[in-house]
């Protein structure tokens, strides 16, 4: 693969790793990938969440994602 065309500018080409930021109670980290940012500003650093522990979901996603859940409890497979 070529990387012609690429940005020479320093830190332009860095992949940044962002996990989900969910602490349980007894203080272990999720470890899944933190697909979801939010940051209230361009002046405050983003932060990362997976799409269960978002805070900021509306309440059809809400609802979608309970679905979700309770469907994968019964053992039905929803995509």
């Amino acid at each position: 693969m070529s990387i012609e065309g690429h940005s020479s500018a320093p830190g332009a080409n860095v992949i940044v790793e962002h996990y989900c930021e969910h602490h349980d109670a007894d203080g272990t980290r999720c470890k899944e990938w933190g697909g979801w940012g939010h940051s209230p500003s361009p002046a405050v650093p983003t932060r990362w969440w997976c799409f269960e522990h978002f805070p900021h979901k509306s309440y059809e996603q809400e609802q979608a994602l309970r679905r979700k859940l309770e469907a994968a409890e019964g053992g039905k497979i929803i995509q």
